[in-house]
């Protein structure tokens, strides 16, 4: 007789990193950017952000974790290089960061910090 599977209780907010994605991207799209995800990175260079963001004059490079996702220290160093870019907006995201994704992606920034990188690790 097969036992039976057990469930383990989440905690709000769940969600999964593809459906965090998915919500990130179909909210981008209707606020006007254009985005990009490499779908399939085993590849490519390991720690490369998630998505490529670009509306007008503004280029945002975000890497998206769910509530207890760990960063690795490829997409670390990845971000840190790409916050000493000029002009480039770089974010680490999780779910409940869902306010000031909006505050972004509506047209506004963020102040982000090296030290907001580290939190995840």
């Amino acid at each position: 007789m097969p036992t039976k599977p057990r469930t383990r209780r989440r905690r709000w907010p769940y969600i999964l990193e593809k459906d965090f994605q998915d919500t990130v991207v179909e909210y981008a799209h209707l606020c006007g950017w254009m985005t990009y995800h490499t779908h399939d990175s085993r590849r490519s260079d390991a720690g490369f952000p998630d998505l490529t963001m670009v509306r007008g004059t503004r280029l945002i490079f975000a890497e998206l974790k769910s509530q207890k996702g760990t960063i690795r220290p490829a997409q670390e160093a990845w971000l840190q290089r790409l916050q000493g870019v000029p002009a480039v907006e770089v974010y680490l995201w999780r779910p409940t960061d869902w306010d000031d994704i909006e505050k972004v992606l509506l047209g506004g920034s963020v102040t982000f910090h090296i030290g907001d990188v580290s939190e995840g690790i």
